[in-house]
């Protein structure tokens, strides 16, 4: 065949494949798609699984936690809990084994939009936010300020456009509110204003949260209709690392178990410095934290929708500073997770906390090598995946798009292979090697599978170099400011209508003016 016969038919398959990827792809048949079962990647092995098991158990029966608040104490012991002489709190195993045949293991977390529900069993696996950030970055400049209730607002929305971030759960405090309960009612409004997506949120006062259920009982259309789609979860730190309880956020807990909203049960104990550098020993009291805290809850009602949220931190024993970075995070969290497959748990973990200080190369590798761990390790939901620099104490708006790309491609490894007769692809071989042309790239099976198989970064180059001269010399992070400025610009979530919103501001103090969320005040760069 001449040069010209083959250029010719390969300018086709190119005209061919572009014409397919402009014509938009139903979710079920995308390459990558909300829920994929993971669990490909294995750091324990079944021996080492039953000896944490077994070391669990010691410690909450003869170890046990302190500063339990007298409600806590109440219930726990009703149930069959211990209460020592010294004060702390022990929980038998008889008792846990018993707490672990009640609980709820098919829980949902419900978007605004249905489509954004997503099914917390088995091995099913979802990305997302959180954090608590005090500043956001400047991509370009390097520069920290401060993190407002607007910022907030925008990375809602920003997260409500991007489709591999499943869920959005708070990153950023506002700082421009100083008295708490402004801060934990707001913080809550701007999240569910800004996306469909579930929210996750935290609260510092009982009476703050149940102020937030007033008001999402308006959104939902009544408590009966909230109690039946609660759109969002309670992160909750309810003990202080090592093992000792948290009054104000036990407070928090009971209240949202009795108010139906689903709980993250967070510990989040730093090897070296709040649990044991041994890897082992802080996957110990992580899992033994939270599986307290599942018992408390069950307490209080049996099946409340929980999340095994063990969040294992790294110190970098050299200086003692947290490195959510490191390669141990991301083995300690895998760790985690298969605790939670062992007990067959609702299991949310971190992962995406990088040291670096802004999207760079070193944010780019902690962010991959963290993610492609976690997301095959076979949690339910990673958080704290995308925005996040400096160990937790920067977001930045561009490292969310470019993020979304990296999750993309990571749930792509978590999908694996498909393997049956038509992919095994001998026809497809046959007819190139047998009728030509001896290449597959405008072939009929090419064309079929290049959108269910492949998944394309959108701020990724993957041209030659002197297309990419040709173009101005596009970087990721160029692209990124892009969509990032495109967003800003035109994505005002109306999800709650201009009617409810003003219904709520009559009601409650509302910080963050209504004009700002529906056109931007500034040119974003």
């Amino acid at each position: 065949m001449s040069e010209v016969a083959v250029s010719s038919r390969r300018r086709g398959g190119r005209q061919a494949r572009q014409a397919l990827r402009a014509a938009p792809l139903a979710e079920d048949k995308r390459a990558i798609q909300p829920g994929l079962e993971s669990g490909n990647y294995k750091v324990l092995n079944d021996l080492q699984i039953k000896r944490i098991h077994t070391a669990v158990l010691d410690v909450l029966e003869n170890i046990g936690l302190a500063d339990a608040i007298p409600s806590c104490i109440d219930v726990i012991t009703a149930a069959g809990g211990v209460l020592k002489d010294n004060g702390r709190l022990t929980f038998p195993r008889a008792l846990v084994e018993d707490m672990l045949v009640k609980v709820n293991r098919n829980v949902v977390l419900y978007g605004q939009n249905a489509k954004h529900d997503m099914e917390i069993t088995g091995s099913k696996s979802y990305f997302g936010t959180a954090g608590a950030a005090v500043h956001m970055v400047d991509a370009h400049t390097g520069d920290y300020r401060e993190s407002t209730t607007q910022d907030l607002y925008d990375i809602a929305r920003m997260v409500d456009k991007l489709d591999n971030i499943h869920f959005f759960q708070r990153s950023v405090v506002c700082r421009d509110l100083a008295d708490p309960f402004d801060m934990d009612f707001n913080t809550c409004y701007a999240s569910v204003s800004g996306t469909t997506k579930h929210v996750g949120s935290s609260w510092v006062e009982p009476s703050h949260v149940e102020k937030s259920l007033e008001m999402l009982h308006m959104i939902a259309g009544g408590e009966e209709k909230w109690r039946e789609r609660p759109f969002v979860s309670m992160s909750n730190c309810f003990v202080v690392p090592p093992l000792k309880f948290a009054e104000d956020a036990c407070k928090c807990l009971e209240v949202s178990v009795r108010g139906g909203m689903p709980v993250l049960l967070l510990s989040a104990g730093q090897a070296g410095a709040t649990s044991p550098a041994s890897l082992a020993g802080s996957v110990v009291q992580e899992v033994a934290e939270v599986l307290a805290g599942l018992v408390y809850v069950n307490a209080i009602q049996p099946g409340a929708p929980a999340i095994f949220g063990t969040w294992p931190f790294v110190s970098d024993l050299r200086t003692g500073a947290m490195s959510g970075g490191s390669g141990e995070q991301a083995l300690l969290v895998a760790a985690c997770a298969q605790m939670g497959r062992f007990y067959d748990l609702p299991t949310g973990v971190p992962s995406g906390m990088c040291d670096s200080k802004i999207p760079d190369y070193q944010a780019g590798a902690e962010k991959g090598y963290n993610h492609a761990i976690t997301g095959n390790s076979g949690t339910n939901l990673v958080y704290e995946s995308a925005g996040m620099h400096a160990s937790l104490l920067g977001m930045c708006m561009e490292s969310l798009v470019l993020d979304n790309d990296t999750i993309g491609s990571v749930l792509r490894t978590v999908r694996g292979i498909d393997v049956n007769e038509d992919t095994l692809s001998i026809e497809a071989i046959r007819q190139v090697c047998e009728e030509g042309p001896g290449h597959y790239l405008g072939s009929d099976q090419t064309l079929s599978v290049m959108e269910t198989e492949y998944f394309y970064p959108e701020t990724s180059d993957r041209s030659s170099p002197n297309e990419w001269i040709e173009k101005e010399r596009p970087t990721s992070l160029s692209k990124a400011t892009d969509i990032v400025r495109e967003t800003m610009n035109s994505h005002f979530p109306r999800h709650i209508t201009d009617e409810m919103d003003q219904k709520i501001r009559a009601e409650f103090d509302i910080k963050l003016p209504r004009d700002l969320m529906t056109a931007k005040q500034k040119t974003m760069i």
